[in-house]
């Protein structure tokens, strides 16, 4: 079986520190029937946000990165999280659609930009379920999997869920036509993660120049949510980058800012994997 997911391994002496990219996918072997062109699936691209944090396993992280596109199957929904108007029939069991899910974004797309649908015909409730088992299911296994192993193992974990943003909210977002910070760091308005991770990730990038906003306009969804309990020492924490930095949006194909980004966000796992030393000295 081939998984639908890359795993790196730390290069060194392992940390408590899971670094995943969901959406930086691009390779599925499904016959669906698309109304949408390719452009515009790719503007749901997470583009190279796996290369840019691939210095995770290289301070003793590990890295897990989605091999699948987003509009297929986004894992940073709730596996629920379905708008009935997609499914053509009943699914066989409750679904729970969200406002995202009603704006296009559940955990199976309906729109890829405002009044542009994914599919030229709904799925059937068996495609639709085939996709959840094939994408969805392996994903979060693998990442619940790593997170109670380092759990478990040091009686901690950080975790750092990666993605990035559209220089300016469209409709299908909470900030139509704002124009956007270079980085936002999410953790639920303080449900996911300590405020001192927060606090520390923020800084590092302040330090290094950047404008940093906190749970806004992004809070963090499903795959910070599912797993955290920072009272039991799990905390993860969504870092969103602004696609202006390193990114020709209308291309797709990363500018004279990717190296600079690379290097800056290469010094930022440096700094949150020296933060989870002292913790873990700390606890002892």
């Amino acid at each position: 079986m081939v998984l639908p997911y890359t795993l790196t391994e730390p290069a060194g002496a392992a940390l408590p520190l899971v670094v995943d990219s969901p959406h930086s996918g691009l390779v599925h072997a499904e016959a669906l029937a698309l109304a949408a062109p390719p452009e515009a699936l790719l503007t749901g691209w997470d583009a190279y946000v796996d290369q840019l944090f691939a210095h995770a396993p290289l301070v003793g992280g590990t890295l897990l990165c989605a091999g699948f596109p987003r509009w297929l199957v986004d894992v940073n929904r709730a596996r629920d999280d379905i708008d009935p108007v997609l499914i053509d029939g009943t699914m066989p069991y409750p679904v729970q659609p969200s406002d995202k899910a009603g704006r296009g974004m559940g955990v199976l797309r309906r729109l890829a930009l405002p009044g542009v649908p994914v599919y030229a015909v709904p799925l059937s409730p068996g495609m639709a379920e085939h996709l959840l088992k094939t994408y969805y299911d392996p994903y979060h296994a693998a990442l619940a999997g790593l997170l109670a192993t380092h759990h478990a193992r040091f009686g901690a974990v950080w975790h750092i869920d990666c993605h990035s943003m559209k220089a300016r909210g469209n409709a299908m977002n909470i900030d139509n036509g704002a124009e956007r910070p270079d980085f936002v760091v999410s953790n639920r308005d303080g449900a996911t993660c300590s405020a001192d991770f927060v606090e520390e990730v923020a800084q590092c990038l302040r330090g290094l120049g950047y404008r940093v906003g906190i749970n806004w306009p992004y809070k963090g969804a499903e795959l910070i949510t599912a797993y955290a309990d920072p009272a039991r020492g799990r905390h993860s924490l969504q870092i969103e980058i602004n696609r202006a930095l390193y990114l020709d949006e209308a291309k797709f194909s990363p500018h004279a800012g990717y190296d600079v980004l690379r290097n800056h966000l290469d010094q930022l796992l440096e700094s949150v994997a020296a933060y989870i030393r002292g913790e873990l000295a700390r606890q002892r």
